[in-house]
């Protein structure tokens, strides 16, 4: 019986987790490690963040899933790889430590024959002085932080009532972000918030990102059919902006926070600084930190993991002028170069390059958005590594199966407004996710595929979602037959 190991139950390893357990049945024996004991369904963490639903009707908790399924789940978080074993015994492993209450710091060794690196991102709030929960801004980057920014809302919100006035900054905390949709869904859902609750009037409502354009999204923006007419993402961004009255600063790398005030630095090399009574500014991304070793203990990481700590798969990592950059550069299979039996899926793999046209400030700052790899495109790259596993057990010798982000497409639904009778989502798809120019040489992506609306029916859409994606989450009967 193959023994797999997947590291990480988010959206990509949990998908992984599932499709290798149906797959394989009582060929292989599953084993998903995750620091976490519930699964968090992100895109609703926006709604948590407002006040509009609580951080219960975003988790579900894991061990019942999987022991139901005959998936064993550790948890715990993984500290190093070691894909060669040990000099005593030469079986892969990874080391573990619990995190579990009653046995926290105790470590673990787990062996496989295949592992799936689906650790996600480390929330690198360090990056930037002051920043985060436990500083001078808030995040709904996990359900408990969404519970806490919604607590702050309101409280703002009761304030405004009593007549103040409040500014509210949300946006991204470091010029190299990504994740820009996350703070686009929050700002017009906070936005819409003020407006339901009657002290619209009462507030400054400010955007505040790295993007060189409103809308580039960490995907060099896109031109989306919509009303027979070819618009910009900027220009469909900058209109709902405009529309509702939310003031935008582009461009921008925050340099450090403290109390009721932010320190910035634009593109020209100018510092400035930007009051506020609240901020939600998302944190850059990392890897989590896994450290690997050879079978004498040598310290391999640097082989194995780009400097941030994502894993490197099979990308063209060679450094090349932006105009160099190709579709053919992305991975296709994620495996691992170091080892044919190791994988990464999701925010785990490291991009061979951004997707944005990169800028430096002035003053030799990085400013411009990190590529995206979560939601539809995790998924899909998590059930696509499991595809090729489950084929390698039962006598593939290699990878068979590829889910390119050059070669995807993507829908995304974001909401503008949580209402059954008055609330928007704009819904957009892009194909493929990474432009191609040799394949679409005007727009880099096909227009027939890249498509976007905004209205109420977006709202259903984006409701309908997240009880379908919930229940798919809790391995329901059906569960494999609803799309990633």
């Amino acid at each position: 019986m193959a023994s797999i190991l997947v590291l990480g139950a988010g959206v990509a390893g949990h998908t992984a987790a599932a499709f290798l357990q149906k797959w394989l049945g009582s060929d292989g024996e599953v084993t998903v490690v995750s620091p976490k004991p519930d699964y968090n369904w992100l895109p609703s963490n926006i709604w948590v963040g407002v006040g509009r639903m609580s951080p219960d009707k975003v988790l579900i908790p894991l061990a019942p899933i999987y022991s139901a399924h005959g998936i064993r789940f550790k948890q715990a978080r993984a500290l190093s790889i070691h894909p060669e074993g040990s000099v005593t015994d030469a079986i892969p492993h990874v080391e573990i430590e619990s995190t579990l209450a009653a046995s926290a710091g105790a470590r673990e060794i787990l062996h496989y024959d295949f592992l799936i690196n689906a650790t996600g991102p480390r929330l690198n709030y360090a990056a930037t002085e002051g920043l985060g929960p436990d500083k001078y801004s808030y995040s709904v980057c996990t359900a408990s932080h969404a519970a806490e920014t919604a607590v702050a809302f309101l409280e703002n919100v009761e304030r405004m009532k009593r007549g103040e006035r409040r500014r509210f900054v949300v946006g991204t905390g470091h010029g190299t972000c990504t994740c820009e949709g996350a703070a686009f869904e929050y700002i017009v859902n906070l936005e819409f918030e003020l407006r339901r609750h009657g002290v619209r009037d009462k507030a400054d409502v400010i955007y505040l990102s790295n993007e060189y354009e409103l809308g580039d999204f960490g995907m060099g923006g896109a031109h989306i059919r919509r009303n027979g007419y070819i618009t910009p993402t900027n220009i469909f961004t900058e209109s709902l902006f405009a529309e509702r009255g939310i003031e935008w600063i582009i461009r921008s790398h925050v340099q450090k926070l403290e109390p009721g005030r932010l320190y910035y630095e634009n593109l020209d090399g100018e510092e400035k600084d930007l009051a506020f009574d609240m901020a939600m500014l998302l944190p850059p991304f990392s890897g989590v930190g896994l450290k690997a070793y050879n079978q004498n203990g040598e310290d391999i990481t640097p082989g194995m993991f780009t400097p941030n700590g994502f894993m490197k798969v099979d990308a063209v990592y060679e450094p090349k002028p932006y105009e160099n950059w190709l579709a053919s550069d992305w991975p296709r299979t994620y495996q691992s170069p170091a080892s044919s039996r190791i994988f990464a899926a999701g925010i785990a793999f490291a991009p061979p390059h951004a997707i944005s046209r990169p800028h430096i400030s002035k003053r030799g700052t990085p400013i411009f958005a990190a590529p995206p790899r979560t939601g539809m495109p995790s998924a899909t790259i998590g059930k696509t590594v499991a595809h090729t596993v489950v084929d390698m057990i039962r006598g593939t010798g290699k990878p068979m199966h590829s889910a390119s982000m050059a070669e995807l497409g993507a829908a995304c639904v974001a909401s503008a407004g949580a209402d059954i009778f008055h609330g928007t989502a704009a819904t957009m798809t892009v194909f493929p996710i990474v432009p191609d120019y040799e394949r679409f040489p005007e727009y880099g992506r096909d227009l027939d595929y890249t498509i976007g609306e905004i209205g109420l029916a977006g709202h259903w859409v984006k409701l309908l979602l997240h009880y379908l994606f919930m229940y798919k989450a809790r391995l329901r009967p059906g569960w494999a037959w609803i799309p990633e």
